[in-house]
């Protein structure tokens, strides 16, 4: 919801600040536009009709061949375009960036035959447009801050319903999940028990066989509630809040003696290599067992009998890194990006299938600052490593 709200106001803001300044500088083009027909203009008056004892302000007339010949800023006249004139007999018209200022120069023969170079400075027009910039500069500052007030507000009302309905979506899991534990936790001890009954009493294998199925199934199901809780609490932001120091060494080394069992009922061999010293990241140890108990399930899951899961650790370069590798049936590399959306299928449809748990997993790692990676290839096994930074753990004195 943070980063909707921020993407909706930076567009807002993006939109407000491109018409302010749109419509500045459209403003100043007119201005500018504006100002330049009109000295042209006068310009052209001037080089027509008027004598050098009547001229317009910052003009200048210069009459080649008569006395004094009228007075003009230096490095005036321009001969080049005086002799341009009296070879063509039609008129030259330039700007000349001189004296710190820009000339508008005219040199043309007048109706009596009589040659003239006028010359305009327009260093009060440029100095008007300098100001009227500037003014445009402190409108656009204020435009981006009003345009960034406005996109902020735009953004809360704007994702607010949104918001609402996934604060209702969370507490609606989450109030489920709560409510299912209990049930779910009763209903496969009562499974367990009749299973051991059966045993005891002798029935035959197959409903042995089914309260076990039963059991298996019942055990899913809780873990899918409690993935859903964990789920809900992640995106809420509260499984990550009020972290830890914790040994992901340790807790990990605890995760494959919980699965090793069941690798071994698989034909897997589960092994891990950690270095002797801790390796401390900061988390909540339940959402972390969590992750890395699932990362360890997908991988004997996906490993067919006589295969190997690997288990590493170590540290790089400030970071804790956990590498779980397997020899069974992979994935296309194409298809790691998609790895861990929400019951994810393979391309075919009867490919390796994902439900809840990788996309739970993402949730924990990047809950926690770290990145998750995905490397695998279709028959020849898989590797995700997860990379989270180190800790340093915090003495108590």
């Amino acid at each position: 919801m943070h980063r909707a709200r921020l993407r909706v106001g930076g567009l807002v803001a993006v939109a407000v600040t491109l018409l302010v300044t749109l419509t500045g500088g459209l403003a100043y083009e007119v201005v500018a536009h504006a100002q330049t027909d009109q000295v042209i203009r006068e310009l052209r008056y001037t080089a027509d009709h008027a004598v050098p004892t009547q001229l317009p302000g910052c003009t200048f007339l210069y009459f080649p061949g008569e006395p004094g010949g009228g007075a003009l800023p230096p490095g005036f006249p321009l001969r080049a375009d005086l002799d341009a004139v009296r070879a063509s007999g039609g008129a030259v018209e330039r700007s000349v960036d001189a004296n710190g200022t820009t000339y508008l120069v005219r040199t043309q023969t007048q109706a009596g035959g009589r040659l003239v170079q006028a010359v305009f400075d327009t260093r009060y027009q440029l100095a008007d447009r300098e100001h009227l910039l500037v003014a445009l500069l402190i409108a656009e500052g204020v435009g981006l801050l009003a345009a960034a007030a406005t996109g902020w507000a735009v953004g809360r009302r704007a994702v607010a319903p949104l918001a609402e309905a996934l604060a209702r979506q969370r507490r609606f899991v989450t109030d489920a999940s709560h409510e299912l534990r209990t049930p779910i936790a009763r209903a496969r001890t009562r499974a367990q028990l009749l299973a051991r009954r059966a045993a005891a009493a002798g029935l035959p294998a197959e409903h042995r066989d089914g309260l076990d199925r039963l059991s298996g199934s019942l055990r899913g199901l809780g873990d899918i509630v409690d993935d859903l809780l964990l789920s809900a609490r992640m995106a809420a932001g509260q499984a990550s809040a009020d972290g830890t120091d914790l040994d992901l060494a340790a807790l990990t080394e605890a995760a494959v003696t919980a699965e090793r069992e069941r690798a071994e009922q698989e034909g897997v061999v589960l092994t891990v290599a950690r270095p002797p010293e801790p390796l401390y990241v900061t988390g909540v140890q339940t959402a972390l067992r969590r992750a890395v108990g699932e990362l360890l399930a997908n991988a004997v899951r996906h490993t067919p009998g006589g295969g190997r899961v690997e288990v590493s650790l170590r540290r790089a370069a400030g970071q804790v890194e956990l590498t779980v590798s397997d020899t069974g049936e992979g994935f296309a590399q194409d298809e790691a990006a998609h790895l861990f959306d929400r019951f994810h299928r393979g391309a075919t449809g009867r490919d390796r299938q994902f439900g809840l748990g990788l996309a739970l997993l993402r949730e924990v790692v990047t809950s926690h600052r770290g990145t998750v990676e995905a490397v695998g290839h279709p028959g020849a096994g898989a590797r995700f490593t997860l990379r989270f930074p180190e800790a340093v753990p915090r003495v108590v004195t």
